[in-house]
């Protein structure tokens, strides 16, 4: 009798150990199911062309093949996979500069723009700056990497060497270890 007790309470034990194993297997399952439904775009588009305008003046345009929005998660951010083309206007419709980059990042919180591969920002004055990463900091309009830069001033004279930061106007530079050859200003 004792015997047959045990073996039921065996029994009953075992059960209960193989339903709480597949419990504990359906709810992680379940989690990870939530998870990876929770980071997918809340938006997606082809082929975009932004336009910033201010009084009926375009001010920056955006292009890019790409474009997935994730304003959906904690940190939202807004991803270019394929790339970007930024050109900058002057009051009369010129542009200014230009910015390509074959990734970017933005991240809203923080107002940090990432570009990455092939960066390169151009200023119809000849100024270019080329580097594989480089940071914008959107509320300061600060340029930065610690990543290999080269600068050229478009009068001869070049920067180069790890790492840089830099008014969005190229007036202001800071650098870590760079060499170069630039015209002193008379």
């Amino acid at each position: 009798m004792i015997e047959k007790s045990k073996h039921i309470i065996l029994s009953i034990v075992t059960i209960l150990i193989v339903a709480m194993f597949f419990s504990c297997e359906g709810s992680l399952k379940e989690v990870q199911k939530s998870n990876l439904s929770a980071f997918v775009p809340v938006g997606e588009a082809d082929s975009i062309n932004l336009k910033y305008t201010d009084s009926g003046k375009i001010l920056t345009t955006l292009v890019s093949p790409k474009m997935l929005d994730y304003s959906n998660i904690d940190n939202p951010f807004t991803e270019f996979p394929k790339g970007v083309l930024v050109s900058m206007y002057d009051k009369n419709g010129t542009i200014t500069t230009t910015i390509k980059s074959d990734y970017a990042i933005s991240y809203k919180k923080t107002d940090i723009i990432d570009l990455q591969g092939n960066v390169v920002i151009a200023s119809n004055d000849g100024k270019k700056m080329e580097t594989s990463q480089l940071y914008f900091d959107q509320k300061n309009e600060w340029f930065f990497t610690e990543k290999f830069f080269k600068f050229t001033d478009g009068e001869g004279g070049y920067l180069q060497g790890p790492g840089v930061d830099f008014s969005k106007d190229f007036k202001i530079f800071n650098m870590q270890n760079s060499t170069g050859e630039v015209n002193a200003a008379e």
